[in-house]
């Protein structure tokens, strides 16, 4: 199927998805870390299999995957704005082991055969992490916006992905020099394209409208008028990414300065953990000065089903849709 085909029957997966009101929230990827790897384009499968760069990287996630390793890979295309001939820059977005509001950042400016000995460091040979010090960039303060054009995946995400990409470069980066905007690889759920994760935060959107944009970047907007693009936070799983979302429409913006954990206390043992009926969650979160901590515990319940479609061209399938159906604040 073409993409002129695609688009003749509207058969975009996010076409499908947007138009039957899906609701994205509970898609965001939840990962212990995220290693973002500038690669040279194109992203394709062939090219991940044969290219002598490639090849080793793609090779080694998949080790890393056997190995129960969860962090997850993301390639950024080199831009002229960002990035220096010859090399190549590696973010590593590590998850602290207790309860936080964003992602610990380390930057990277390497090389490129290098990739691959910084990843085993970072992931697997701490000891080894030395030698690669005078590579290390200071670039905590920097917020990176990654935008997913990757078309070689499903062609949504090029078609809607790119439009948004460039308006984002356009017009909310600028003069800004601690805001940077990519064009990266898929990171799940292009029926929700265009789609798009914040860091250091690791926020994730979906089914973005060009109006919407200043509100989400500059943090400005009432945070309900965001709630039918969310994803969800990558640092909580489904059911409590669920739950997050509910508290931060009644809390608003400070709330992401918080530090969270979630567990899940019970659910539905008769189906698939990702396809449960119902769970019941607790989400303890800690105020930015440390006074005040608390919890809410929360049931999260399937009310019904929409058709979406997981890929563009393919037939819709029903998927379940989820509420919070109780959400208290406890001690």
């Amino acid at each position: 199927m073409t993409i002129s085909s695609l688009t003749a029957d509207c058969q975009f997966c996010s076409v499908i998805s947007k138009s039957n009101g899906e609701d994205p929230i509970g898609s965001a990827r939840f990962a212990h870390g995220w290693l973002v790897m500038e690669l040279p384009l194109p992203w394709t499968e062939d090219r991940f299999h044969s290219d002598p760069l490639l090849q080793p990287i793609h090779d080694l996630f998949h080790a890393l995957y056997d190995q129960g390793i969860q962090v997850a890979p993301m390639a950024i295309a080199p831009d002229r704005d960002y990035s220096v001939p010859d090399l190549a820059q590696v973010f590593y977005y590590r998850r602290p082991n207790n309860a936080f509001a964003q992602f610990d950042k380390q930057t990277f400016r390497l090389p490129p055969a290098q990739i691959v000995g910084l990843i085993n460091a970072l992931l697997r040979q701490p000891d080894q992490l030395p030698q690669f010090a005078a590579y290390q960039q200071p670039t905590d303060s920097i917020r990176d916006i990654m935008v997913c054009t990757h078309g070689n995946i499903d062609v949504a995400c090029a078609r809607f992905g790119q439009p948004i990409y460039r308006q984002l470069r356009e017009t909310y980066v600028g003069e800004w020099e601690s805001r940077r905007v990519w064009r990266c690889s898929h990171f799940g759920g292009h029926q929700f394209a265009p789609t798009l994760i914040d860091f250091p935060t690791g926020q994730v959107w979906g089914h973005l409208e060009p109006q919407i944009l200043a509100g989400l970047i500059n943090r400005d907007c009432p945070v309900t008028q965001l709630r039918p693009f969310y994803r969800g936070w990558s640092g909580l799983n489904q059911y409590a990414q669920i739950v997050e979302r509910e508290i931060w429409m009644q809390r608003g913006w400070d709330w992401l300065y918080y530090r969270k954990a979630a567990q899940v206390l019970a659910q539905d043992p008769d189906h698939e953990p990702w396809d449960a009926d119902w769970a019941e969650v607790r989400l303890e979160f800690v105020p930015p000065d440390g006074q005040g901590a608390g919890a809410y515990e929360a049931r999260v319940e399937a009310w019904g089903a929409v058709m979406t479609a997981h890929n563009s061209g393919a037939e819709p399938v029903p998927v379940k849709q989820y509420r919070v159906s109780r959400l208290v604040q406890v001690a």
